[in-house]
């Protein structure tokens, strides 16, 4: 089967063969991978965030990683893509990676030793002149997942970052950054948060810090409630900016939801225009920052709460030229309305 036979129907959300896997994972490792790059060229985020942006999205290649080799040769279960607003993997994919980590032990009891499947290879290919059969490429490659895949690397649902010190020139004392796949959107967040302290130490203060953000900042929703509930449950803890960026959604072959950009990009790969390895990544950024603060409560239970003031949200795109100059030409002023002009990056071949 060829390249251009790949099809993925607005009814099904599973990669149906080896080749769709190899075209998917080639797509969405380059695009983190030349993403991150020119975050810090573009000056679009502090050199600072880059490194944390950069961080979470090593380790969501690991996981895709983790994806590729755990469906290498399995016939039987399939990974599902989400087709909208997102081109990720379904989070459900995260979840059973995570348990089959956790399940290792038992898993590779019931797998042969490594020596044993390598006899078994070189007898197949030098005594028997056979090509390998599936049952015993399935059992190496499980044999692969388990004991290359590291628990402590995953993208889980929530990713705790650690706090840090921010440069003097910041406005506020510390740092904080966390990630989580949003569940119904299926698409990764990082979020960073500025902040100083009052009346406590960090090293006393930092468990329930950890607490709050895996409680109340797991998932996507506006800024205003976000900030609200983290200054609401940490008294001593006075938020001074608040960043949420949305990496997505992957527009490629594989998406198939209304946006401008995918529709756009269909259209082209189904006309030849495109080559199949075509895609643009879009990603978001809003920020909040505190303007003053209010008193809420009587007087023997006050709490300062701050007042937050939301700018504009900056919305950008990756692709390549050619990409770009389909875009402009089809959605014109869709490409206006961006925050900056497309930032191209080198086209994939596959």
């Amino acid at each position: 089967m060829g390249l251009h036979h790949i099809v993925t129907p607005l009814d099904s959300a599973v990669l149906q063969t080896k080749q769709q896997y190899a075209v998917y994972f080639k797509i969405v490792n380059d695009a983190f991978s030349k993403m991150v790059v020119h975050l810090e060229k573009e000056a679009i985020c502090s050199p600072a965030e880059t490194t944390y942006i950069k961080q979470y999205c090593d380790l969501l290649t690991y996981t895709l990683e983790a994806f590729r080799i755990k469906y290498l040769f399995d016939d039987e279960e399939k990974m599902k893509i989400d087709l909208t607003e997102s081109g990720f993997p379904h989070y459900s994919e995260f979840r059973y990676l995570v348990n089959d980590m956790e399940l290792k032990k038992e898993h590779m009891a019931k797998l042969p030793p490594l020596d044993s499947l390598k006899e078994d290879f070189l007898e197949s290919l030098l005594k028997h002149k056979k090509p390998i059969s599936d049952r015993l490429l399935h059992q190496a490659a499980s044999v692969a997942y388990y004991t290359s895949v590291k628990q402590e690397y995953l993208f889980k649902r929530f990713v705790q970052g650690k706090v840090t010190k921010t440069a003097s020139s910041e406005e506020a004392e510390y740092m904080i950054s966390w990630a989580f796949y949003d569940v119904s959107l299926n698409r990764p967040f990082i979020c960073l948060l500025y902040f100083d302290l009052h009346k406590v130490h960090m090293v006393d203060y930092l468990q329930d810090v950890y607490d709050v953000l895996e409680q109340t900042a797991d998932r996507n929703m506006t800024l205003d409630t976000m900030a609200y509930a983290i200054d609401k449950k940490l008294p001593n803890l006075w938020p001074r900016k608040l960043k949420k960026i949305d990496l997505g959604p992957i527009h490629s072959i594989f998406a198939k939801d209304e946006l401008e950009i995918t529709h756009s990009l269909l259209e082209a790969i189904g006309q030849k225009t495109l080559d199949l390895s075509a895609y643009a990544v879009s990603l978001s950024i809003e920020t909040a920052v505190s303007k003053g603060n209010f008193k809420e409560g009587n007087f023997f239970n006050k709490q300062y709460l701050q007042v937050w003031e939301s700018q504009p949200k900056q919305d950008f795109v990756f692709t390549s030229h050619r990409v770009m100059q389909l875009l402009y030409d089809k959605i014109p002023e869709k490409m206006h309305s961006l925050s900056k002009d497309p930032i191209a990056i080198e086209p994939l071949k596959l």
